[in-house]
């Protein structure tokens, strides 16, 4: 039951967390910054939040800078969206499955293109 919980906490936290980093106004925030998992510790202090950006390698890194900076203003927000006794201490790190799901799925493009081309 306990891990029921968790999980519907991690979910509040990601889509509350989605909008806060929509409405911040740092210019080091890429455009395209998705929250992709949230994982929280069991006695809720420490959340990591995997955020997918898209971009250039610098703006990766310096959307992470940004977000990391801001944990504190991200937390408090995020403590009056939520009714949670802890609220969690975010970090923030770089996830790169959804471009290497992309590159996965060229390269499946790319071999299905070929069998097709030596079938002719």
């Amino acid at each position: 039951m306990a891990s029921n919980r968790l999980e519907r906490i991690k979910e509040e936290v990601k889509r509350e967390l989605s909008g806060i980093i929509r409405r911040l106004k740092d210019p080091r925030i890429a455009d395209v910054v998705s929250v992709v998992a949230v994982d929280i510790t069991k006695d809720l202090k420490y959340a990591k939040a995997h955020i997918s950006v898209m971009g250039t390698d610098e703006q990766k890194k310096n959307t992470i800078t940004a977000l990391n900076s801001a944990a504190g203003f991200i937390r408090h927000e995020i403590s009056s969206g939520l009714d949670l006794r802890i609220t969690p201490e975010f970090k923030f790190v770089q996830d790169n499955s959804v471009e290497y799901g992309i590159h996965i799925d060229e390269l499946i493009h790319k071999i299905n293109n070929g069998e097709r081309e030596t079938d002719k």
